[in-house]
C-alpha cells in the first residue's frame, strides 16, 4: 500500500491542525494504522494508532485528550486531529500501516510508511 501525508504546517501553541494519510494499491481497510513521529535529535515515537475497523484506538500519554486518530476506509483516508497544540508537539509526522487487523506500538512492526509531513508548533 502507498501513503502520502498531507496537512502539516506551521501553527501557534494552543492552535488545531488535522493531518490527512491518503492510502492506495491495495485494501486499506486490511490494515492497521498508526501516526508516528520524529522530533529533531529524537527517536521515532508511535503517537496513535488504530485498528482496521476503528473500534481500538491508541494514543501516547503525552498526546491524550489532545489528539485523535481516526479512519474512513471507504475513502481510504487515515487522520489525525490535534488540538491544543504545544511547541514540543514540533515533528515530521509520519502515517504507517500494518498488514493485520489490530495495532503495534513498535515502529519494526509496520510494513509501509509515508514520506511525512511537517508540523512546527511555535510558542
Amino acid at each position: 500500500v502507498q501513503l502520502v501525508e498531507s496537512g502539516g504546517e506551521l501553527v501557534q501553541a494552543g492552535g488545531s491542525l488535522r493531518l490527512s494519510c491518503a492510502g492506495s494499491g491495495r485494501t486499506f481497510s486490511a490494515y492497521a494504522m498508526g501516526w508516528f513521529r520524529r522530533a529533531p535529535g529524537k527517536e521515532r515515537e508511535l503517537v496513535a494508532a488504530i485498528s482496521w475497523s476503528g473500534s481500538s484506538t491508541y494514543y501516547a500519554d503525552s498526546v491524550k485528550g489532545r489528539f485523535t486518530i481516526s479512519r474512513d476506509n471507504a475513502k481510504n483516508t487515515l487522520y489525525l486531529q490535534m488540538n491544543s497544540l504545544k511547541p514540543e508537539d514540533t515533528a515530521v509526522y509520519y502515517c504507517a500501516a500494518r498488514g493485520s487487523r489490530y495495532y503495534y506500538t513498535l515502529d519494526r512492526d509496520y510494513d509501509y510508511w509515508g514520506q511525512g509531513t511537517q508540523v512546527t508548533v511555535s510558542s
